[in-house]
């Protein structure tokens, strides 16, 4: 008996060779659209796989164990993920736009279309399959976005600013004596900001605010527009600059299962729009991103997207047209900015300046980045550092001066860099969130990144 069963399966064994079929489990597949994932249980996309598979296999009662082949894209639905089917009366419809779409071809070669959310917890099986999603849209093409004012803000040369909690006497000292043009503080949508707006310019400075807002209704339209109207008040007050929202590439700051660089848009158009109508001179920045590759091979799940993928979703949306600089965050380095390798870490992209510099402007031709953020990690004088960033422990004081200085020469001279805002001048807040550390005046007082400023900014 044990020999017949060996047989058997060598013949099926045998059969499955020869007419190319595909396993479900067990293995790694083969897409037709690229080479397929690994098979494990921490892959997105396998994940994703598995629950449209099982909810196949439960509507159709086929096995699909074995399928002739299948592939994925990530998907943008106009419509939303349900437009492929009919719903049945009580079955609930999802305000889902973006996630995985699958093809899956059955051994008997029945062909089913199958999509579901990034974190795979909404499946919807397709009455029939659709044609392929169309490339996302230019803003040349795209009729739902407002013509961009005329009218630009990018002149005069390179400048450097820090991020300050407030304009105090030590502030203003290390301000002074860093030879900074530039102060930024981060508003929340209905602060009024026209005091520091006078103190800034009393002081000798210009100021940039970073608005943020609520983002349990920044994809409302009509918020959106209260947004633009706040955002045109501060330009009109005399804001030299705004950074249109913050690290909209992850669920801290922009709704989950609605992150993609396309969404984001449509609020940068408007503000855009009203700032200038309102303040030609004011310089609009696009939101920097969160830096990260957290969301692996898929680039983007329901919680995030990797920055390179979010920032393609919104050259592609026609974020260009709205902006006068592209926003940067840069703040994981621990080497010099003048190199690209030798981080203990690994080397990703963006643990090092030049590649996160030219990661953030490569889709968006010829405009220039505005650092929004820009700063060295280091404990001295603090203690220690908390285990999420403890990849900081090793950087000195004198490290974060001289590299800071040269992150001022490097951009400066690439041409490519409009502003530098340094994070940050004055912030004491220590523990899970160790901004203290990124502090230019450290605990003691002194501030060794003033002085090496200074020396490159005369």
């Amino acid at each position: 008996m044990k020999k017949r069963n060996v047989l058997i399966y060598s013949i099926i064994a045998a059969v499955i060779a020869l007419v190319g079929l595909t396993p479900l489990a067990g293995s790694t597949p083969k897409s037709l659209a690229q080479g397929g994932p690994t098979a494990t249980p921490t892959d997105p996309i396998w994940l994703a796989f598995s629950a449209a598979r099982t909810a196949l296999e439960e509507k159709t009662g086929e096995d699909l164990t074995w399928v002739r082949n299948w592939s994925y894209e990530e998907a943008e639905w106009k419509e939303g993920i349900d437009a492929c089917h009919v719903l049945e009366e009580g079955e609930e419809s999802h305000s889902l736009y973006f996630g995985w779409r699958f093809l899956i071809t059955s051994l008997n070669n029945k062909q089913y279309e199958v999509r579901t959310s990034f974190n795979y917890k909404i499946v919807v099986i397709c009455d029939a399959v659709t044609a392929t999603a169309a490339p996302a849209a230019t803003q040349a093409a795209n009729p739902n976005l407002p013509a961009p004012v005329t009218g630009s803000a990018v002149s005069g040369t390179f400048q450097v600013g820090g991020q300050v909690t407030g304009l105090y006497p030590n502030t203003r000292t290390a301000l002074q004596a860093a030879k900074m043009k530039w102060v930024k503080i981060q508003l929340t949508m209905g602060q009024n900001a026209t005091g520091l707006i006078t103190e800034a310019h009393g002081a000798g400075y210009k100021i940039l605010f970073s608005v943020i807002g609520d983002k349990a209704q920044v994809m409302n339209s009509t918020y959106q527009d209260s947004y633009a109207t706040y955002v045109a008040s501060l330009a009109a007050a005399g804001a030299d600059a705004l950074e249109i929202w913050n690290e909209m590439n992850i669920d801290r700051e922009w709704p989950a299962g609605q992150i993609n660089g396309a969404n984001y848009v449509p609020l940068l158009a408007k503000a855009y729009n009203a700032i200038k109508t309102a303040n030609s001179g004011t310089l609009v920045i696009t939101g920097a991103l969160a830096p990260t590759g957290f969301f692996g091979a898929a680039g983007c799940t329901d919680q995030g997207c990797n920055d390179d993928t979010y920032t393609q979703q919104m050259a592609s949306a026609g974020a260009g047209n709205y902006a006068d600089c592209i926003g940067v965050h840069y703040n994981e380095g621990v080497v010099s900015p003048q190199t690209s390798s030798g981080d203990p870490r690994d080397n990703y992209p963006t643990r090092y300046y030049g590649t996160m510099l030219n990661r953030a402007l490569a889709p968006f031709g010829g405009k220039q980045a505005c650092f929004t953020e820009i700063g060295y990690l280091s404990p001295d004088g603090l203690g220690s550092l908390p285990g999420g960033f403890a990849w900081g422990a090793n950087t000195s004081v004198a490290e974060q001066a001289q590299w800071l200085a040269e992150a001022a020469v490097l951009s400066a001279q690439s041409g490519k860099v409009r502003l530098m805002i340094v994070f940050n001048v004055d912030f004491t807040t220590w523990g899970t969130d160790p901004q203290a550390g990124y502090a230019i005046i450290r605990p003691d007082g002194t501030c060794p990144a003033c002085t090496a400023l200074a020396g490159v900014l005369q």
